[in-house]
């Protein structure tokens, strides 16, 4: 009978690539993973994976019997949530991805309230600049706090179910003047100098497709995914940046932070976790959590027209 723990370790060395890297995703020696898989060869009598310059591949036979690992692994969370349904308690432990610009406004008072309804629930959170959709898929997490702009084409994974939380526009983050704040129109940013996210983030991608869809290329200065870098140039003057209003401190001195009226640029936080047809307890109330946590009233307030 075929070992359920070898058939995902040959899961993660398929999506890792290379033995090595996906021994430290699992927390294994490389030497243990090339066991398991050595056994695992030995089993089905017939090689599964190859070398592939740097890296290795499933063979065919590796390929079929992956598809028939994703349904075995898939049939054994099936069972685990179904058990846990039946006993209706929260478990112990829970695993998020989140980005960094969703942890003060939503990630720390879903956490906190998390903590005061179920003290018995430890969340490992993993703090990253993208979404960890393949991270989800690979079973290394059980909730991701992602985001889609809406300038982006959608690509999500099979097998991946979704909770919208909340639309989060991108707000025109400016030094401090003085004067009365005031919507933007996306073409004023035209003759601004802008600090923006590399074009390789979803962010970088829906600025510039936003951006040329009102007819102008931006002029942008500075590149940086760092928000707080962002800001800081904005606040001294050197740039314009696009910032989700999540992102933002109210308390933030020397800044404005305005809306964009014309064009706006938004981006959907959501909540994800592998599908399955029971809910599992443990990731519900994770998820709940977040629910409330993004419903609350934001801090910054968008203009009045």
């Amino acid at each position: 009978m075929l070992d359920i723990r070898r058939l995902h370790m040959l899961k993660t060395v398929a999506a890792r690539g290379s033995i090595t890297a996906a021994a430290q995703s699992l927390a294994l020696s490389a030497g243990a993973v090339s066991q398991q898989l050595a056994a695992l060869r030995h089993d089905v009598g017939v090689d599964l994976l190859r070398p592939d310059g740097r890296t290795v591949a499933l063979t065919e036979a590796g390929r079929v019997l992956l598809e028939h690992a994703d349904r075995i692994l898939a049939a054994m969370e099936e069972a685990e949530c179904a058990v846990a349904a039946v006993k209706g308690m929260v478990g112990d432990t829970a695993t998020l991805a989140a980005l960094p610009s969703t942890v003060a406004r939503i990630v720390a008072p879903a956490l906190t309230a998390l903590g005061a309804d179920h003290p018995q629930l430890a969340v490992t959170c993993l703090v990253t600049d993208q979404a960890q959709l393949r991270e989800l898929t690979l079973g290394t997490v059980d909730v991701v706090l992602g985001q889609r702009y809406h300038h982006v084409p959608e690509t999500m994974p099979k097998g991946i179910a979704v909770w919208p939380l909340l639309d989060d526009p991108l707000l025109v983050v400016t030094a401090d003047d003085g004067s009365d704040e005031r919507p933007f129109g996306l073409r004023e940013l035209a003759t601004h100098h802008l600090v923006v996210p590399p074009a390789t983030t979803d962010c970088g991608q829906a600025i510039l497709r936003a951006c040329q869809q009102a007819g102008f290329t931006p002029t942008t200065r500075y590149i940086t995914a760092d928000i707080a870098a962002q800001i800081a140039l904005a606040r001294s003057g050197l740039a314009t940046a696009l910032v989700p209003q999540t992102a933002i401190d109210p308390a933030t001195p020397g800044i404005s932070a305005a809306p964009i009226e014309d064009h706006p640029i938004q981006r959907l936080l959501f909540a994800a976790t592998r599908h399955t047809e029971t809910t599992n307890p443990t990731t519900a109330a994770v998820i709940a959590a977040l629910g409330t946590a993004a419903a609350r009233p934001r801090g910054y307030a968008l203009l009045d027209g």
